[in-house]
């Protein structure tokens, strides 16, 4: 829910934990579960309006990840691997080339976020930018038009 939860429901929009140009939210956040108690393995799909998690991927895939993140093996010890999509359409619509730039800014505000409430919960959470966009989509089933932005591995530190 911090990442990217609905807060309020103003002016016929849902707004949520970080600012968005316009209030278009052009972001998907994906759970990459390996090692969640209650939770089965799997590549989830987070759902901010029902506040829930919908399996896209059954299945271990974190190493996939770590994989696709050129080698970086290290998140694939992470539980959960966050990685948060930009689907730049739903900003472009409104804000022609700069939807892109707004994407990104916002994708920094999301991470932020996600580094402040590990924190509060006493996790510690990475972030990865390096990765192969095609071997990543591929490995976690990722539908047309989510570009990986960034992973974030979360767990507990050592």
């Amino acid at each position: 829910w911090a990442a990217y939860g609905v807060t309020a429901k103003k002016w016929g929009l849902e707004l949520k934990t970080v600012p968005s140009a316009g209030a278009l939210y052009p972001l998907d956040i994906y759970a990459v579960v390996g090692a969640v108690k209650g939770i089965p393995a799997g590549v989830y799909h987070f759902q901010s309006g029902p506040h829930a998690l919908a399996k896209l991927v059954a299945g271990d895939k974190r190493l996939a990840a770590a994989r696709a993140a050129l080698g970086q093996m290290w998140a694939a010890e992470a539980p959960v691997v966050l990685l948060i999509t930009g689907d730049y359409a739903r900003s472009s619509v409104k804000y022609g080339k700069r939807g892109r730039r707004y994407t990104h800014m916002e994708s920094g505000s999301v991470a932020q976020v996600v580094f402040l409430q590990a924190e509060a919960l006493g996790l510690r959470a990475g972030i990865i930018g390096a990765f192969s966009d095609r071997q990543l989509v591929q490995a976690l089933g990722l539908p047309a038009g989510h570009e990986p932005l960034l992973l974030m591995p979360v767990g507990y530190g050592r």
